[in-house]
């Protein structure tokens, strides 16, 4: 293997420039003439993550000005560590009110700063509000790139000063031609179908189909199976879902309480097991999935979302995917009574 996946730096495998980016919708395949740029206004990022939002963000402010103007023109922080007031006070106010630098030859180097606040969503109400009188007076030198996962925590008064860009999950050619790419540059053979199930775990998240790939390649080497990429990812089996929903459909609680004990024994997260089943109430190939209602599975499904929530505010995993599988087991039963 070569230096990035042996090293274990999956930044060295991130694009540097916006030609390089791995587009998935028109927003980022649409490449405006560099002109434009220099009647930039203040932008919006968001989405899942692993989806290119600081990429972006770095790749256009690195195009813009060079590899060293960016030194003294971009300042980047991470909201998530520097989220209070005191930071939009000090450090953010002091870097917008600094005057602007002469250019460099090479590149356009529009005459403003540029400020990329990461994980804008972690910032405090007070920061944010702040921040407010902080872009309307300093507009004609600095532009603000704000970048979060939940736009719906991003004040109204900021998020309408900025042109937002949603980023969707990467669809699954673009993560395999960025991971066959990266592969053939680390002289790592994949599997049979290890792509494909790299896609899959993934989920759209670059980030993560890296970092998976990664680990996998360094548990058992070249070539990457399919069966040691779900291993580390930490993915069920959709045997395991199966197996769940077939006790569910019987009339004995014992069987179905000892399903969910036995799933749980083998370590798997109570959210992803939640996610599997999902997969499989959904799935149109599947003759279990068939054989249900679809009334029922909307119930089901609806009961899956209030359980993830329990389950992020730190219920107990175990009586969680009990309480779930016995819901399922009354509306499949009342479903097979119905069709009686």
């Amino acid at each position: 293997m070569n230096h990035a996946l042996k090293s274990g730096n999956v930044g060295q495998t991130v694009t540097h420039t916006a030609p390089d980016l791995s587009t998935h919708q028109p927003t980022l395949s649409y490449s405006p003439p560099l002109s434009l740029f220099l009647q930039l206004p203040h932008l919006l990022f968001y989405g899942p993550p692993g989806t290119g939002k600081t990429t972006s963000a770095l790749a256009m402010v690195r195009q813009l000005f060079g590899p060293e103007l960016c030194k003294s023109r971009v300042l980047e922080l991470n909201a998530s560590d520097e989220r209070g007031i005191n930071v939009v006070r000090e450090k953010i106010k002091n870097f917008a009110s600094n005057a602007v630098g002469a250019p460099v030859q090479g590149h356009p180097c529009p005459p403003f700063k540029v400020i990329i606040l990461d994980e804008a969503d972690s910032m405090t109400t007070d920061a944010q509000n702040a921040l407010r009188r902080t872009m309307e007076t300093h507009s004609r030198v600095t532009r603000f790139i704000f970048i979060c996962n939940y736009v719906s925590r991003i004040i109204e008064p900021l998020a309408s000063r900025c042109a937002k860009f949603r980023f969707k999950p990467l669809q699954g050619d673009v993560i395999n031609e960025r991971i066959q790419f990266i592969c053939d540059a680390e002289g790592v053979q994949l599997g049979e179908d290890a792509l494909s199930t790299l896609s899959k775990v993934s989920g759209g998240d670059m980030r993560r189909a890296i970092t998976t790939l990664q680990s996998a390649a360094r548990l058992k080497g070249s070539p990457v199976m399919p069966a040691t990429i779900l291993d580390v990812a930490g993915s069920v089996p959709e045997q395991v879902a199966i197996s769940l929903l077939t006790a569910c459909k019987g009339r004995a609680f014992n069987q179905v309480q000892s399903t969910v004990t036995d799933i749980i024994a083998e370590g798997y997260p109570a959210q992803e097991i939640l996610l599997q089943l999902q997969n499989v109430l959904l799935s149109k190939d599947n003759e279990l999935s068939a054989s249900i209602p679809e009334a029922a599975r909307g119930v089901i499904l609806c009961h899956l979302a209030e359980t993830d929530k329990c389950l992020v505010d730190g219920s107990d995993e175990y009586l969680q995917l009990l309480g779930t599988a016995s819901f399922a087991q009354q509306i499949l039963l009342k479903a097979t009574t119905a069709v009686v």
